[in-house]
């Protein structure tokens, strides 16, 4: 299960937004599952579902407060269950918020003085608690720690449900043939392991010259090849004998794909790159069509950006467990982003599909946001004056650090 946690000024507003047709109109069937009114009536309520009833029912402690009423009193919590799941009925939701409001301390079971709050529904696989944060005794609800309660609870009732997700099985992996390529002290670089056949004519494809003497088959660059050709055939050989399924070992000097440059403007952030890569994407699609395809790379449900890190998120919090018992908060920050993103891949279930249903812009509008030749001309080329003038000006540039600056 995923919870957030809001608050809010306006008990009315909240419930009148929760029990109406909702932003987007997917609200359906509102309804009053469970809560506790201090003797209001909640069952005779639950039949006409009045907004501003049930918040007179929960204000009735803020009211009593006077100015020291907090800004913000409306306590709201919602509640998301996995959609790889079957929704669990309003019985189940109803013992659901019970625990919550208990662990976070809210309605402990047994306080006569607890805070009164309502479980509404209205919408599959959701479940919204309302509550305001002022007890029947006159003090208020301390709820800093409320949000990692509240995770801490949803996972051991996402255990309790059978919820929790099945790990993958792993595959053992072959071995795989070994290759060192480093540098040497002379300046050479040089190719140590594996000398089948392959990998010498993917060594010799990249650039390496072999060598046949008594030592064996050997490949080499000389050590009069210039520093950033040597990097970028290291570089190249490496990308090729990975893809063969050979082990490398680069030497982190003779690694070109970490060095920042414009064709790799994130270095070693490879995953970053891609990213980028899907936004120029997303910023070029012309149409729905267009768009959907990256959009179908990140969100995809079983191959998508989002499922990849979400698995490793998990990943490192599995293995966080493996290397040190007593980094529970580390392993719980890990496990709380992965269901963030979860939470998310639910959100986004059918957005795909949606998007490449967008039909392009009419003609007429493609036309007025069109640019002109000539304006597009004159955003990329400068005019010869204005390269003159900035050649001459006598303050460096903002991406020219000056000489006091360095």
């Amino acid at each position: 299960m995923f919870v957030s946690l809001h608050r809010a000024r306006s008990t009315v507003d909240t419930l009148a937004y929760l029990l109406g047709p909702g932003e987007r109109g997917n609200h359906d069937n509102p309804r009053l599952i469970d809560g506790d009114g201090h003797g209001a009536p909640l069952a005779m309520f639950a039949e006409s579902l009045s907004p501003p009833v049930l918040a007179q029912v929960l204000d009735a402690p803020i009211e009593r407060l006077g100015l020291r009423a907090p800004p913000e009193p409306v306590w709201l919590c919602s509640v998301r269950s996995d959609p790889r799941h079957q929704d669990p009925h309003d019985t189940q939701w109803a013992a659901v918020a019970r625990r919550l409001v208990d662990t976070t301390g809210l309605a402990p079971v047994g306080d006569p003085d607890a805070c009164r709050w309502l479980a509404l529904r209205s919408q599959p696989r959701r479940m919204d608690i309302v509550a305001t944060v002022a007890r029947e005794d006159g003090g208020l609800h301390a709820s800093y720690r409320d949000a990692f309660r509240l995770q801490a609870e949803c996972r051991r009732i996402t255990k309790d449900l059978g919820h929790l997700p099945v790990p993958r099985p792993q595959e053992k992996p072959m071995p795989a043939p070994s290759i060192a390529i480093s540098a040497e002290i002379s300046g050479s670089v040089v190719a140590h392991g594996a000398s089948d056949d392959l990998s010498a004519a993917l060594l010799k494809h990249a650039g390496f010259q072999q060598i046949q003497d008594w030592h064996g088959r050997r490949h080499r660059l000389a050590s009069t090849t210039p520093a950033d050709e040597s990097r970028a055939i290291a570089t190249y050989a490496a990308q090729m004998l990975r893809a063969a399924r050979y082990e490398v070992r680069l030497d982190p000097t003779l690694d070109a794909s970490t060095e920042i440059s414009p064709t790799n403007p994130l270095g070693p952030y490879k995953t970053g790159s891609e990213i980028l890569r899907l936004t120029d994407q997303v910023w070029a699609a012309p149409d729905g069509q267009s768009l959907a395809r990256p959009v179908e790379h990140l969100i995809h449900p079983q191959h998508g950006g989002l499922e990849r890190v979400r698995e490793a998120l998990e990943a490192v919090s599995a293995r966080l467990e493996e290397l040190d018992d007593e980094s529970f908060e580390l392993r719980d920050r890990f496990e709380t982003a992965a269901e963030f993103l979860t939470a998310a891949q639910a959100e986004l279930t059918d957005a795909a599909t949606v998007v490449r249903n967008i039909a392009p812009p009419p003609a007429s509008q493609r036309a007025a946001l069109a640019v002109s030749p000539s304006a597009a001309d004159a955003c990329v080329t400068p005019s010869p004056s204005a390269t003159t003038a900035q050649s001459q000006a006598p303050f460096p540039t903002a991406h020219t650090p000056s000489p006091r600056g360095r």
